[in-house]
């Protein structure tokens, strides 16, 4: 099947073509005809398979007739990371190069003037991040009352991230009849009931199983000490023929550890991490991409939706934590139907996470040897995962601290005293104690003498009566005063206190506040 034949335009087909592309992918094959009917659409597929263009084609056609107001865009298509945003905005710049179409990119690390321009021209499609986007709402620059479209892409990334609550309120502020486009590379419980709530009567689309490892992808296995993983990759990269490779670590702190180990050593490699700066982090990423860093160390965050032109190998230093990381890391190479090599490296206590990715993908990882190091085996587990952080659980037995049947006292004192203390004799019994001397009986106490007899004291002389008091004198009465005389009434003075100077009696019950048209007088 061609590009010609899902119902697209004849602009963007040019476009297409001078990209180089001729035969779509499944997910766009799929997809581009339902989005075109205006259904919403839940398309999951794994990574690498053209899920950006399943979308941007023919919102670009949809899109093409209208304009849009001034801080009121018609499309809303929400990423995780500034990357992906990014990565989504070169997309719309290249296939939609023979439409007129405004685009406004609001991502963290940019200042705030820039991107209120773009929204005050009118944006017909607004890629943004859930934090971002939010700001610029909240300060009053931007309405999403006109919203026609909405894209959700890496919903489950998202959920990862923490971001569905902030994707919850943006839905809220948006139009109920508009068309609801929802694509992730796996499907969780949390995500399908997400999409049950944003989408109405989806057509659904899956291409693949959800976190499946693409085939064109030879994997391989390393298992070394911790301390060797470093020599371990070094020679990994010296034996493979590498154009162009990303080296994932689980800590942000390791990325630049990692990156200075590797330069010490002659490598060209560059770092990208979450807490390097906007400018610095799209620097790095378009060097890498243009082919000035041949070796990328970075964490997760380019783990998801970066597409790099034929990029050969894929480093796991660390196993991931999850195993649905490791999809989306290895599957940044093999791309475009191209071949690529991924190669992780474990040390001897994450079997229960190599198992996990293992059971996971449904296919055992090949253990591969490096040249001068011993490959060794997984310890035994007892069937617990290790994990990072909140609720999961750790490593292993060892690290979880102490059994909680814990010996008896007799027996941990024996453990201390090692095998020495069987050798030991036996220590001899003490002998019996004599029987001790009964003591003598006491002698009777004495009886106490008794207390001599106390003579009764005399008792108290009565005192003499007081002698009574003589009785006042009457006090003389007084004269009666005579009665004041009475102030005459000033009745026919005015209240200086009355509000109304009329003589009109006033209402009852309203005291000074008499509304003019109840104090005139009635004809």
């Amino acid at each position: 099947m061609s590009f010609e034949s899902l119902g697209l335009s004849a602009p963007v087909l040019q476009a297409v073509a001078d990209k180089g592309y001729t035969t779509p992918t499944l997910i766009q094959e799929k997809a581009i005809p339902i989005v075109l009917m205006g259904r919403d659409v839940l398309g999951c597929a794994q990574t690498g398979t053209g899920k950006t263009a399943s979308f941007v084609l023919p919102m670009i056609d949809i899109l093409s007739e209208g304009r849009a107001k001034a801080r009121m865009p018609r499309s809303l298509i929400l990423e995780p990371t500034r990357e992906l945003a990014a990565q989504v905005a070169e997309n719309f710049e290249i296939y939609g190069k023979n439409h007129k179409l405004n685009m406004a990119l609001l991502i963290g690390g940019v200042s705030f003037p820039d991107q209120e321009r773009a929204l005050e021209r009118g944006a017909d499609v607004l890629i943004a991040t859930p934090g971002r986007l939010l700001d610029h709402f909240e300060r009053g620059g931007i309405l999403l009352n006109d919203v026609k479209i909405l894209v959700i892409d890496e919903a489950d990334r998202m959920l990862d991230m923490g971001f569905i609550p902030d994707v919850e309120r943006i839905v809220a502020t948006l139009p109920p009849l508009r068309q609801t486009l929802f694509f992730s590379a796996t499907m969780p419980p949390e995500i399908k009931r997400l999409a049950d709530r944003f989408l109405s009567n989806p057509k659904e689309v899956t291409v693949s199983a959800p976190a499946s490892a693409s085939k064109n992808i030879v994997q391989g296995l390393v298992v070394v000490q911790e301390d060797d993983k470093r020599e371990a990759l070094r020679a990994l990269i010296k034996e493979q023929d590498i154009k162009n490779a990303i080296v994932f670590c689980n800590r942000k702190k390791d990325v630049a550890i990692l990156q200075g180990s590797l330069k010490k050593h002659g490598f060209n490699a560059g770092a990208l991490h979450g807490d390097m700066s906007q400018p610095a982090r799209m620097e790095t990423l378009d060097k890498f991409k243009q082919g000035e860093i041949q070796i990328l160390v970075a964490s997760d965050v380019a783990a998801r939706g970066l597409d790099i032109v034929a990029m050969s190998h894929v480093f796991n230093f660390d196993v991931p934590f999850s195993p649905e990381d490791y999809v989306h890391r290895i599957g940044r190479t093999g791309r475009a139907g191209l071949t690529g090599h991924s190669f992780t490296l474990a040390s001897p206590d994450e079997g229960p996470l190599v198992e996990a990715i293992e059971k996971l993908i449904g296919t055992t990882i090949p253990r591969v040897e490096v040249p001068g190091m011993e490959l060794l085996a997984f310890e035994p587990s007892d069937g617990r995962r290790r994990g990072r952080g909140r609720g999961r659980a750790g490593s292993s037995s060892s690290s979880r601290g102490r059994s909680s049947s814990r010996p008896p006292k007799e027996a941990r004192a024996e453990q201390a005293a090692g095998p020495e203390s069987a050798a030991r004799p036996a220590p001899e019994a003490r002998p019996e104690r004599e029987a001790r001397p009964e003591r003598a009986a006491r002698p009777p106490r004495e009886p106490r003498a008794e207390r001599p007899h106390r003579e009764p004291r005399p008792e108290r002389e009565a005192r003499p009566e007081r002698e009574a008091r003589p009785e006042r004198e009457a006090r003389p009465e007084r004269e009666a005063r005579p009665p004041r005389e009475r102030r005459p009434e000033r009745s026919d003075r005015p209240r200086q206190d009355r509000r109304d100077r009329d003589d009109t009696p006033a209402p009852m019950g309203l005291g000074d506040h008499v509304p003019a048209f109840l104090a005139r007088s009635a004809r």
